[in-house]
């Protein structure tokens, strides 16, 4: 598996908290994966994609060493690393952890097979299918499609047909990252054509500091009830700030 990285060396696997949607405070073990296709210009996790040499843009325009910023584990490796940790919830992100289907789908099978309590969520953008072994062994698919503010194409970051089969998947919620109020049009226009059910979706304001993120939560709060739409706050950045492994 190839796998994001706190230093160089060692592999992006912690415990804390989960920060975001439908899961938020639940105690949870992450594994960040490398690599991602597409390219947010606010990504909070650059360091998995915007890589020296790659055209890619991002806000802050920094370019990340491939060779420091990637760890390659076998899956027996990662697994046994997830299994010395307390929480049984693993939550698989990236990056766009879809892109290793097979590796994925060998570790989950590792961790379920070792101790059936596991949980398994995985953080998706919503454009790669799940399939092959890792489809019947998530629980849950935290999908979050992309809209026109993250500078990623429409034709790349929204797939309606595939919306609409996470829609119908009762493991699926919904993640939309909001920068500004008139985004909330867009996000209608998406739930409308893939029949997302307003109850599985949750707005999350953007934002890499507490201050940013009150600020747009203010607004974005009553835009959540007219809407009838969930809140998802973002607990790690309120008691960690935006760092690696938190």
């Amino acid at each position: 598996m190839r796998l994001a990285v706190t230093s160089p060396g060692t592999p992006e696997i912690f415990e804390a908290l989960q920060g975001e949607g439908a899961s938020m405070g639940r105690p949870s073990v992450f594994l960040r994966t490398s690599q991602c296709n597409l390219h947010c210009v606010w990504c909070d996790t650059p360091y998995t994609w915007n890589f020296k040499g790659t055209e890619f843009v991002h806000r802050d325009g920094t370019k990340f060493d491939r060779t420091r910023e990637t760890v390659d584990m076998d899956v027996p490796d990662v697994a046994a690393r997830l299994m010395a940790a307390t929480p049984r919830r693993l939550v698989l992100t990236g990056g766009e952890p879809l892109l290793q289907q097979r590796e994925l789908g060998a570790l989950c099978a590792a961790l379920k097979a070792a101790d059936p309590a596991w949980h398994v969520e995985i953080e998706t953008n919503g454009t790669i299918a799940p399939t092959g072994e890792a489809e019947p062994l998530i629980d849950q698919f935290n999908v979050s499609p992309k809209l026109a503010h993250s500078g990623n194409a429409a034709a790349l970051a929204l797939k309606p047909d595939l919306l609409a089969w996470y829609a119908g998947d009762a493991r699926a919620t919904f993640k939309f990252v909001i920068s500004a109020p008139e985004d909330i049009a867009e996000v209608d226009e998406i739930v409308a054509q893939s029949a997302i059910p307003a109850t599985r979706v949750y707005l999350m304001p953007e934002g890499t500091d507490s201050a940013t993120l009150r600020a747009r939560a203010a607004w974005l709060e009553p835009l959540c009830l007219a809407h009838g739409y969930n809140f998802s706050d973002r607990l790690h950045i309120h008691l960690h700030g935006d760092t690696r492994g938190t």
